[in-house]
This record gives structure tokens, C-alpha cells and sequence, in this order.
């Protein structure tokens, strides 16, 4: 243990944009930038180390760490907390060596300062056999910390607002899309290689229409609409809402609304119809039919586009012919969503509640459950899902929980199939963590609570201990994960979706604490939200806005044409990327600018000099890699932040 004095006062391929088929070179050379030094000041050869923290701050009293990221081994380093005026409120040594991260920084050196707890504004000064300066981070409550990330990644949501309800917002948004509200349904176009591109062979051929299907939330760097992605951005504001303290009144409840009401509008129970997309993706390979991908602007010129028929006038493809059964993973997410929503109002509202929980029931009533491949989006490599037995027992157990709450007598039935399934899912190999494509804890453990509200029954497939067992389980390999990773990351962050892992592991650590009482992990928890906020390799945070140092050159075309590209206002403020990947990704480089991008970073690769264990940040407006904002994403964020400020 490290001593301590305290003083007397604190996608894959191209299934994020189609900028992957651009091609040439990435610039050259490294820039010296202070935000990646943290701070520091020092001239070069007296700089040996670089201090990594989280740059939003730490809950007082709870795990308080940082690290040292050195140049070399060296036998001592000290640290001290500075506060307002430069005192020194604390100080000690820092911790063994954690391990190599690349041949530049071969050693990394925990800072422990926990034991102080006096809140407010502070920076790590180190000295001894390495010098390195943190940048400022704050000290309070959880409320204090986490509050604007929380209410910053709600923001983001707002601002994805596509249709009339947008919101101005710092980007200036103007309504745009207003024709999805009469849009024509097409057949699924024909691609010329699905494995390698999403390029179309032929205009695809309208089937049907007019369809309303305005509103809603862009998905990611581009302005299509998923239901797909939307469903689980959904079902994380919900919860949010509902464990985090905010309840039916809070900005994730209104913004959750908003998406359910698109949802809604996506689901056409008189003639059983799930519309999935909005938008085509890529036009044809010659350029006779132009995609979303394929013009880099605003959105609200597509309605006077009249050059572009595919941008004025929005193409939506439906999930499956009218009255056919759904894809298991879009049903079962979809009556989640409904459940929760009929959850939320069940005391307040009751007719509205049971309105909601018919939509749910008919939806899941519907799911195939002897599906071939999944239907995600059109084509389904955008976001290729695999596992579904997750998602029809998160929709079973959100069913069971609100016909509980409106004493409805099917309550049972469904809590034996959301058990069902859980214990299906359990068995299946190549388990994953909470995000997007694996949305089993959030099931196991709305099943727990509903068996226990139910009380004493027999016949399921799957106790309340088993269920809570396995999100355990799913939280320690996390942990095990992280314990043998220089920065403590629990996450894979050499492959796709880092970010999103890594707050679905916090968020779900949460949820655990709550609904059993074992707050083993939260110590864990906190490492994972420390590492998204700058207390990583790269010393940058992932999510716009949040810290000294964040992603300015965000790949979407939002922040880059309306915002700023130095840090400054205006902002997409909360989005949060995909963060690391892995480093084959990046082979080949970055390739050309689209015509339209604002050039961002004006040259280098700002981060290089920290690629290592197989992973690389790049922050730069051609990197879908890693630089691209999606819904996925801050769901993920929305829900661990708003869960961790609303702790005691």
C-alpha cells in the first residue's frame, strides 16, 4: 500500500459510416499538445511522466485514483493534491509498478489518494524520479460529479432530435425531415456485397405508403433512424428514469418519451407491421442513386434536395411482410420499452399504463422464437446481432413487472417466459456485458425483482439467486478483467465498442448494488467511469464536453458542421464515441476527407504516442473507428452516469 498524509484542508467494416471507404493516407507527425501532457509545463527533459486522472472528478470518500504513465521504471515517485492557491492537502507515494503500456511508456504507477475527502478543486503534482502534473478534477458529492454528465448525455439525445420537435440546442439545430411524416415504404434493395460494402446494385422498389415516421433520433455519425438502435437507447433512459431517482418527471423520462413516441410510429399493431429504417445508407456504386452516407451536410437541407430523391423523400424499410412473426431481439427490446413505459405511469395514469402494455403484449406475442438470422437494419452488417433470447427475457421480465404493478393475471405467464429464456441465454456461449447486444442484465435482474414482488412460486426456470448470480459473474470476469490491466479497464479495448462495454459494466455494477444489496463491485464501478473520463492511456475523455481534454473532431457530421473544432462552444456536448479499437483497424490509415468535411485535427495524429496493448484512439473526423458518436453508445452513458450521481 502506498503511503499517504493528508493535510488539514480537497460498427465493424463500414457498420458505423460509410467514411471506411474512403482511402489514402493518415497524416504525419505528432503534436505537442499540453492537454495530452495533462497540463504539464516542464520543459522535455525534466518531463518523465504524464498523470492520467478522471478529468470530471471523484466522489469524495469513495475509490480515488490516478496514474502515472512514465517514461521509464523508476524506483520512487511522490505525489501531492494541490488545491485553491497552491496548497498541498495531501500527499504520499505512489503504488508498484502496474505494468509496460507501449516501448515509450513502459511503466505505470498508481496514485491512491483516498483517504482525502475534503470537496472542491484540486491537481496531483508528482515529483521524486518522475515530474508530471494532472490537469484540475473535482471532489464532492455524486451529485456533484456525475450530475453534469448525466444531464450532458441526455442533451445529446436532444440534439439527435430529428423532425418539428427539434430542439436549438448550441448546434443551432433547425427542424429537418419533415417529409418522413408522409414517407413511401421500399423493398429491401440488393447489395452488391453485403460482406465488404453497403453499396446497392439498383434503386430499391417502393412497396407501399404513406407511412408517418417522423421524429425520433438520428443514430449515429450519419441520419438514419434504427429501431433498432433506438429500442435500447430507449430502455436505458427508462430505467434510468425509474432507478435513478428522477422518476417519471426527470429529462431521461421526457427524452425517453420522445424515442418511444418514433417507436410507437415504427409499430403498426392493426396490420402487425415493424418498420425498422429510415433512410437508405449508400446509393450505387456509379452514383446514379445517392445515399445518406454518400453527401456530407446538415440535415435540414435534405427536404429541398431536390437533386438527391433518396434524401428528399426518405425511403422506410419494414422488418417483414405485414403479419409476420418479428425478429426475436427487435420484439423482445421493443416490449421492454412499452413495459417500462406502462411501468412508469401504472400509479399516476392506469388507462395510459394498460394502453402501453397491450402495445408490449402484441409485440411479444409476435417474436419468433425459432428465427434464422436476425433482423437488425437494412443491411443487417451495420449492426451485425447475434443473440436474442437476452432480449425476449429482458421483454418478458419488463411484462411481468408492469402487469404486476396493474394487477394484471397474466403477470405469471410472463415472468415464466422471461425466466425461460434467461436460462437460455445463460447456456449459450460467447457471453457478452450489458450494451446494445446484450441487454441480459438488465433482464436477470428486473426478473429477480419481479419473482421477489410475486413472492412464493415454483415451476420457473430460474430462481432469483441464479439470476443475480449470473450478472455476478458477468460483473467479475469484468473485474478479473481489469485487475490485470494497467489502467483498470474492464473492458476489451482493442475491439469495437469499448466505451459502451465499459459504462455497461459500471451501469450494471449499479444495478447489481441496488437490487441485491452486495456493493463488492463498486469499487470497480468507479474505475470504469474514471477510465472513460481521462484516467486512460490517452488521457482523454470520451465524451464531448465532459473534462479538460475530450474528442473535438467527433466523425458525424452534426459536430462537425455545427460545431466548433477547438473544444470551444458550440458543442455536441455529451456525445460520447466508441473510443479506443483495435489497432488493425486503423490499417492503411485514415483515408481522404469526403467532400464537404471541415479538415479536423489541422494535422497530426494528436494521440500516437499512445497506442499500445494492441489498441489506438484516434481523434479525428475521418476515424468512424474510434471518433464516431452513436446512440448505442450514450445509452450506455446516460444510464451509468445517472445512476452513479443519484447514489448516496
Amino acid at each position: 500500500m502506498p503511503s499517504v498524509r493528508v493535510g488539514t484542508a480537497r460498427h465493424a467494416m463500414w457498420s458505423r459510416a460509410a467514411l471506411a471507404a474512403a482511402s489514402g493516407l493518415t497524416a504525419a507527425g505528432v503534436l505537442a499538445a499540453l492537454s495530452l501532457t495533462g497540463g504539464t509545463a516542464q520543459a522535455a527533459a525534466a518531463t518523465r511522466g504524464l498523470v492520467r486522472v478522471n478529468q470530471v472528478g471523484y466522489a469524495a470518500g469513495g475509490t480515488q485514483e490516478a496514474f502515472l504513465l512514465a517514461e521509464a521504471p523508476v524506483k520512487s515517485a511522490t505525489w501531492r493534491l494541490v488545491g485553491a492557491g497552491g496548497r498541498t492537502v495531501a500527499s504520499g507515494r505512489a503504488g508498484a509498478d502496474l505494468g509496460r503500456w507501449n516501448a515509450a511508456y513502459p511503466a505505470v504507477y498508481p496514485i491512491d489518494f483516498g483517504a482525502f475527502r475534503t470537496p472542491g478543486r484540486y491537481h496531483l503534482v508528482v515529483g521524486g524520479g518522475a515530474t508530471a502534473t494532472s490537469p484540475d478534477f473535482t471532489l464532492g458529492t455524486p451529485k456533484a460529479v456525475f450530475g453534469k454528465p448525466a444531464a450532458d448525455t441526455t442533451a445529446f439525445f436532444r440534439a439527435q432530435r430529428d423532425g418539428a420537435g427539434t430542439v436549438p440546442g448550441q448546434l443551432g439545430r433547425a427542424p429537418a425531415h419533415l417529409n418522413d411524416a408522409h414517407a413511401s415504404v421500399y423493398a429491401w434493395p440488393t447489395f452488391t456485397d453485403p460482406d465488404e460494402s453497403d453499396a446497392i446494385e439498383a434503386a430499391p422498389k417502393r412497396i407501399g405508403g404513406p407511412v408517418d415516421v417522423s421524429g425520433g433520433w438520428f443514430d449515429a455519425g450519419d441520419y438514419l433512424k434504427f429501431t433498432e438502435t433506438t429500442s435500447y437507447a430507449v430502455a436505458a433512459m427508462e430505467i434510468a428514469a425509474r432507478d435513478g431517482g428522477g422518476g417519471a418527471a426527470s429529462s431521461p423520462a421526457a427524452e425517453a418519451r420522445y424515442g418511444l413516441d418514433w417507436l410507437d410510429k415504427m409499430w403498426d399493431g392493426r396490420t402487425r407491421t415493424l418498420y425498422i429504417q429510415v433512410g437508405l445508407g449508400s446509393g450505387t456504386a456509379d452514383g446514379s442513386v445517392v445515399g445518406d452516407h454518400d453527401v456530407w451536410r446538415l440535415p435540414q437541407l435534405d427536404d429541398s434536395d431536390n437533386a438527391h430523391p433518396f434524401l428528399k423523400n426518405r425511403p422506410v424499410f419494414e422488418a417483414a411482410p405485414p403479419g409476420s412473426r418479428i425478429s426475436p431481439n427487435q420484439a423482445g427490446r421493443l416490449a421492454a420499452d412499452f413495459a417500462l413505459a406502462a411501468q412508469s405511469c401504472a400509479r399516476t395514469d392506469p388507462a395510459r399504463a394498460r394502453g402501453y402494455l397491450a402495445t408490449a403484449a402484441q409485440i411479444y406475442g409476435l417474436a419468433d422464437t425459432h428465427p434464422g438470422a436476425l433482423v437488425t437494419t437494412v443491411p443487417s452488417g451495420y449492426y451485425p446481432e447475434t443473440s436474442w433470447q437476452d432480449d425476449l427475457a429482458f421483454g418478458g421480465a419488463e411484462l411481468a413487472l408492469a402487469a404486476q404493478q396493474l394487477h394484471d393475471p397474466r403477470a405469471g405467464a410472463w415472468l415464466a417466459q422471461g425466466t425461460k429464456w434467461a436460462k437460455g441465454h445463460q447456456s449459450e456461449a460467447g457471453g457478452d456485458t450489458l450494451n446494445m447486444y446484450d441487454t441480459s442484465a438488465l433482464a436477470d435482474l428486473d426478473l429477480a425483482r419481479a419473482i421477489r414482488a410475486a413472492g412464493p412460486t415454483g415451476g420457473l426456470a430460474a430462481t432469483a439467486r441464479q439470476l443475480t448470480g449470473y450478472v455476478r459473474g458477468q460483473l467479475a470476469t469484468g473485474r478479473a478483467r481489469a485487475q490485470a490491466d494497467p489502467f483498470h479497464a474492464g473492458a476489451v479495448y482493442d475491439d469495437f465498442d469499448a466505451d459502451s462495454h465499459t459504462l455497461g459494466l459500471a451501469a450494471t455494477a449499479r444495478l447489481y448494488a441496488a437490487a441485491t444489496g452486495d456493493h463488492s463491485f463498486d469499487r470497480f464501478a468507479v474505475r470504469q467511469l474514471d477510465w472513460v473520463l481521462g484516467a486512460n492511456p490517452w488521457g482523454s475523455s470520451f465524451v464531448v464536453g465532459e473534462g479538460t481534454t475530450f474528442p473535438q473532431c467527433t466523425a458525424g457530421e452534426l459536430g462537425n458542421l455545427a460545431g466548433s473544432l477547438d473544444g470551444k462552444r458550440p458543442l455536441e456536448v455529451g456525445a460520447i464515441v466508441n473510443g479506443p479499437n483495435g489497432s488493425g483497424q486503423f490499417e492503411g490509415g485514415l483515408g481522404d476527407y469526403l467532400d464537404g468535411m471541415r479538415a479536423c485535427p489541422p494535422s497530426g495524429e494528436p494521440f500516437a504516442a499512445f497506442t499500445g496493448h494492441g489498441s489506438t484512439y484516434a481523434d479525428d473526423v475521418r476515424s468512424w473507428q474510434s471518433s464516431e458518436p452513436a446512440l448505442d453508445m450514450d445509452a450506455s452513458g446516460l444510464l451509468a452516469f445517472t445512476l452513479s450521481a443519484g447514489r448516496a
